[in-house]
């Protein structure tokens, strides 16, 4: 008998998790709000070539930008429904903590402390960076080496002090900071010459080298002094951040199998003849019809993706790939996917 109604209890308590997993899952207060105002707010970068600029019309474009119409093409199937806004970096972590944005796409390292901080949830690493320096043609240094004494500037706030703190330190190498919080300012002050080298990630020197008076007058040494995986930040929440996270996998896994915007429309049309990953990924009826449900976005959430946005090869080759004006060399760098020796895995849609 005791046998008899464990087993029974056991195929109740199933029968009843299934049941549960069977409903739909609230999609999180976050993404509640989200979908209730109509429009997902993601903070940027006010002025990073390649990354995030505004046109005349104040509408921002760059390799960050389309990671916010990602959100809005996921959530609601529409691109355009990113409200994106322009800020400083010390004020884009705190605009987040204060429930001021829902999400930032920008040069944002994580780390640690930051990662343990309750008012934020980084989500995952869009580009992987590290920090370097930027010096004029004029000043003759061919390595990082060469700077003792230099005036360096950098930005407030950010992981650059301490990780020039760290480096200088290591290699008992003196130096002075300027530490300006304002971009424009600190572009202008090393412009002027009034500091000897700017040190930021490489991905926001090879930026700023464009919005010098002359580019070619200043080079990027070739010392990298750290590792900067630059994440998209949330505000903490279950829905939001599977929002995010999944629809980057989208990103990855479509690049994987050849998968475009310009060749989505036949893909999704000839979907029964797609090898399995594929049809999980863009079937209704599927994964991601699954995951729309237990989240309360768009049905063809993943389609959306893709055809608005583009996979990941596609964003990064049309914002700052060896032939947009950013001119980074894709292959010299890990932002590759894990098959071409990078470190961009995709994980399964299923």
């Amino acid at each position: 008998m005791l046998r008899s109604y464990s087993l029974k209890a056991r195929l109740a308590g199933a029968a009843t998790l299934a049941a549960a997993f069977a409903q739909p899952a609230a999609a999180g207060p976050v993404l509640d709000e989200v979908l209730e105002n109509g429009a997902v707010t993601c903070l940027v970068n006010s002025n990073s070539p390649g990354f995030s600029t505004p046109d005349s019309d104040g509408r921002y474009t760059g390799f960050n930008v389309a990671f916010c119409r990602m959100a809005a093409a996921a959530i609601f199937g529409d691109a355009g429904k990113a409200d994106i806004r322009g800020i400083g970096f010390s004020d884009s972590m705190k605009t987040i903590v204060a429930g001021g944005a829902h999400m930032a796409s920008r040069s944002i390292t994580r780390t640690g402390t930051r990662d343990t901080d309750p008012g934020m949830a980084f989500v995952v690493t869009t580009f992987f960076d590290g920090q370097g320096f930027m010096v004029p043609q004029a000043l003759g240094v061919a390595s990082a080496s060469e700077l003792d004494g230099a005036t360096v500037c950098a930005e407030e706030g950010s992981t650059t002090l301490l990780n020039i703190a760290d480096w200088f330190g290591d290699r008992g190498m003196s130096y002075n900071i300027q530490n300006i919080a304002d971009k424009t300012a600190r572009l202008q002050a090393f412009f002027n010459g009034k500091c000897d080298v700017m040190s930021s990630d490489f991905s926001a020197l090879a930026a700023d080298r464009m919005l010098a008076p002359e580019p070619a007058d200043y080079t990027l040494l070739p010392d990298v002094i750290s590792a900067e995986p630059l994440t998209l930040l949330a505000q903490p929440d279950q829905g939001l951040e599977s929002v995010l996270f999944w629809s980057f996998q989208v990103m990855l896994n479509a690049e994987a199998h050849g998968i475009t915007s310009e060749n989505i429309e036949d893909i999704v049309t000839d979907l029964d003849n797609q090898p399995a990953a594929v049809r999980r990924m863009f079937g209704t009826d599927s994964a991601m019809g699954e995951m729309a449900q237990k989240l309360g976005i768009d049905g063809n959430w993943a389609i959306e993706v893709i055809r608005q946005v583009g996979n990941y090869g596609e964003v990064f080759e049309r914002t700052i790939g060896a032939d947009s004006p950013m001119g980074l060399d894709r292959t010299a760098t890990a932002n590759r996917l894990w098959t071409d020796g990078g470190l961009l895995y995709a994980h399964p849609i299923r």
